[in-house]
């Protein structure tokens, strides 16, 4: 019985140890680690990316080793990864000298190639240990020859590798082409020698923050003006509440004041009478369309969700640098399982205006995001198949996306709305609704919508414009954003400031005895999505340097989605903030 407990023991141990002996990412002196390449394409187009070896010809392009697709993440899969094994033969902690890749033959066509990759700034991707490591294919240097200039084209023919271990893990790792052993490229065939070389440093970083680094000390340098970025909004959002708080008590007391000496009067006449008292019998009659009404908003409170439910993951560190992926697969899963708050805010609502036909409007909230996301989505991604680009998005993972909106998203819809249609109660309304709709006078254009919108819009969009240049050049650039805490801030701040102009303006339009404030709310709230289109139009034409049918596509098929998902969201907290401002008004006037 001892001997066996021994055993057991012994086989415990030894299996303990060849468990830490086998976790990823964990390394003895001279291990072998993972070494890939992933895509390559021009640096000014992120979403432009081409298979290693199908762009131009590499070494070992014949004779790589087995495809790695299979064993990609369901994120790595949406984000474009097409990992092949490399013939680098780098180690860990094993430094290595001048050692030769390849002999590489380029014949006319490969030279031609390479020339119009490097006009392009074609740089690759490689990944070691799952680091991105990042190089350009070559140089061109402008010459002048006999008074006329020529451009001379040159590859990169030696890479030297840098990495920075901490124990037994690696912790980041970059790419420098020695300018001293560059192949200039002609016209005519060339043979040349393909080298490399590794060099090994110890730095005193952590592994869990090696996705950090060496963002971190770039993050630290910016943080400063995102603050005074961050200060500067929450001013505008104190001076923009304060001052609309304190106008608004004081013209509604004005206004209470007047209604009540109009009312004791024992011979008052409703000829003195003006303003949003006279809308009292209308300001509660349902807006048309209220079958889209309600399926927008209730795909505004779903949209809420999602977005402070990433912002809240990406708080606590779920998602780092580098993959995208993460973010877009928690993206489809909070969207298909918020999908039951999204059915049950709009069945009540739907039901408590006397909708009947609530079978439909449960369906137009499971569509009203979903089929122009599926139709952008089959443009782009028929786009990036056409190219051949490695942001095609496989079968397989497509089939997977669509299974959990269909199998999770669309009944967890069904059921929020069918929970939402028995829990609905009749509207609350202070005033009663009278049987027929008052004339509406006509305005002067400064308070039609159209310039309302204008308002509405501007504002919460120059709260967070820093904030939204920064994410620009991190989701289509190549920098990193880390400060989602920051980031945080900034969405409740925009919140607040879309809440306080839309109750602005719905009591200026009620001012001028206009009732059709239910739409007008919600496209005030919502205008600030156009705006950010707009800077997204801005942006692409003079901030990057984006060209090509493939990543417009992408970029402005996408950011289409991205605003309509905004102005759903904004819009919905217009309409909220006003519907709670209009009931606390009218709820303290006494009507007939």
């Amino acid at each position: 019985m001892r001997g066996l407990l021994l055993l057991v023991v012994i086989l415990s141990f030894v299996s303990a140890a060849v468990a830490a002996k086998k976790r990823p990412h964990h390394y003895e002196d001279g291990d072998p680690v993972p070494f890939f390449v992933n895509k390559i394409g021009p640096y000014a187009n992120p979403s432009e990316t081409y298979g290693f070896y199908d762009a131009l010809r590499f070494c070992s392009a014949d004779n790589r080793t087995d495809h790695q697709h299979a064993h990609l993440s369901l994120g790595e899969r949406m984000s474009g990864e097409r990992r092949l094994a490399t013939n680098y033969d780098v180690h860990f902690k094993e430094e290595k000298g001048l050692t030769m890749l390849c002999m590489l033959h380029l014949d006319e066509s490969d030279i031609k190639a390479y020339k119009k990759a490097i006009d392009s700034y074609y740089y690759y991707e490689m990944e070691y240990d799952g680091l991105p490591l990042h190089g350009f294919v070559g140089a061109a240097i402008q010459t002048t020859k006999n008074g006329q200039s020529l451009k001379r084209y040159y590859y990169f023919a030696h890479l030297n590798f840098h990495f920075l271990y901490n124990g037994d893990s690696v912790i980041y790792g970059n790419i420098t082409a020695d300018l001293t052993k560059m192949q200039e490229l002609k016209s005519t065939d060339v043979v040349f020698e393909v080298t490399y070389s590794a060099k090994w440093s110890p730095i005193d970083v952590t592994f869990e923050k090696r996705h950090m680094y060496p963002e971190e000390a770039t993050t630290k340098k910016s943080l400063q003006i995102h603050w005074l970025s961050i200060m500067n909004s929450i001013i505008l959002v104190l001076l923009l509440t304060g001052f609309l708080t304190i106008i608004l008590l004081r013209i509604l007391k004005n206004d209470f004041t007047r209604y009540a000496l109009i009312e004791d009067e024992e011979e008052g006449s409703d000829l003195e009478d003006y303003g949003w008292k006279l809308v009292h019998g209308d300001v509660f009659r349902f807006p048309l369309g209220k079958t889209l009404f309600c399926a927008l908003i209730g795909l505004g409170c779903q949209f809420l969700t999602v977005l402070f439910g990433l912002l809240l993951l990406a708080v606590v560190g779920v998602f780092y640098p580098n993959n995208p992926g993460t973010l877009y697969v928690a993206a489809i899963i909070l969207y298909a399982l918020t999908s039951v708050l999204g059915g049950y805010v709009s069945a009540s609502y739907y039901k408590s205006f006397g909708g009947e036909n609530w079978a439909w409007n449960i369906i137009l909230v499971g569509t009203l995001y979903t089929v122009p996301s599926i139709l952008v989505f089959s443009y782009v991604n028929t786009v990036a198949i056409i190219y051949n680009a490695t942001a095609a998005v496989p079968v397989g993972t497509i089939l997977v996306i669509f299974a959990t909106l269909i199998l999770v998203g669309f009944p967890l819809n069904v059921f929020g709305g069918m929970a939402g249609r028995k829990a609905a109660k009749p509207f609350d309304a202070p005033c009663r609704v009278k049987n027929f709709p008052r004339d509406i006078p006509d305005v002067p254009f400064y308070r039609t919508l159209p310039f309302q919108m204008l308002i509405s819009g501007f504002l919460p969009y120059s709260a967070i414009y820093t904030e939204l240049r920064y994410l620009f050049e991190s989701t289509w650039g190549h920098k990193s954003y880390q400060l989602f805490g920051i980031l945080f801030l900034v969405a409740i701040i925009l919140l607040i400031v879309t809440a306080c102009i839309t109750i602005a303006l719905t009591y200026f339009q009620l001012s001028t005895e206009d009732y059709r404030w239910w739409w007008h709310s919600f496209l005030n709230g919502g205008s600030t999505g156009i705006f950010i289109y707009g800077y997204a139009i801005y942006w692409y034409k003079f901030s990057s340097l984006m060209s090509g049918a493939l990543q417009s596509s992408f970029y402005f098929a996408y950011m289409l989605l991205v605003c309509f998902f905004f102005f759903i969201m904004l819009g919905t907290v217009g309409f909220f903030s006003s519907l709670i401002f209009v009931k606390r008004i009218y709820r303290g006037l006494k009507t007939d």
